[in-house]
């Protein structure tokens, strides 16, 4: 089954993260992630990092998963 913490460890291998949040029920997860990565991109682009990061497990095991996408400056901003 995949868990929160598998999601978060996938996305770590893949994006330096300044902090990394991940929370879900085993279907539907909601992660946010800050990294230096997203600087000058598009919210697609961020997004696709991510997608990258996780790899086939997008495709077969993780059904469905929202994200906010941040640069620390960002982060900082939103409090």
């Amino acid at each position: 089954m995949v868990t929160p913490e598998s999601i978060k460890s996938g996305i770590e291998s893949g994006i330096a993260c300044e902090r990394i949040e991940v929370i879900g029920d085993g279907q539907h997860f909601q992660a946010v992630v800050v990294a230096h990565a997203f600087e000058g991109k598009s919210r697609v682009q961020r997004h696709q990092l991510v997608y990258r990061a996780l790899g086939e497990r997008m495709r077969e095991e993780i059904h469905a998963l929202s994200m906010q996408t941040l640069t620390p400056e960002e982060a900082k901003r939103n409090g």
